[in-house]
């Protein structure tokens, strides 16, 4: 290659660099305009059953679609025991015993909730208490 060959090449490849770093930059500019839109789908919830059964959804766009889609994905007989929306809820059990203590908590950050979660398994007898499972919205 010579050296005006060269040189053509070096041009090239700096014109392809500012053009995909304008691309790059213009979608990142779009996905910061329209993040607000999507913090927005922040509903979610937490079901339980018996024996450490669980389910969970968030990201939806109303609480009631999140307290469906919680006992849809739940196994057996289950209930919604928490709603999330700007905050968090957790699941506690006693891991030598799952159809034993159990705990639920909701907080507005994720080891808030935790923490409750497991206070309540202790009070209620746990021996060996820990997190089965926690779920936390957008914002939590």
């Amino acid at each position: 290659m010579t050296r005006s060959g060269r040189a053509t090449a070096c041009a090239l490849v700096a014109a392809n660099l500012v053009a995909t770093s304008l691309v790059v930059t213009s979608l990142v500019a779009t996905s910061l305009v329209l993040a607000p839109l999507t913090a927005a789908w922040g509903a979610g919830a937490l079901a339980v059953g018996a024996c450490g059964a669980y389910g969970f959804a968030y990201d939806f766009a109303a609480e009631q679609t999140a307290r469906s889609a919680a006992l849809r994905s739940c196994e057996g007989d289950c209930k919604v025991v928490a709603a999330v929306s700007r905050n968090c809820a957790a699941f506690a059990i006693d891991g030598r015993n799952a159809c034993g203590a159990y705990g639920i908590a909701a907080a507005s950050r994720l080891g808030l909730a935790q923490n409750d979660a497991l206070r309540q398994c202790h009070l209620k007898g746990g021996k060996d208490c820990m997190i089965r499972t926690f779920v936390c919205d957008a914002k939590g």
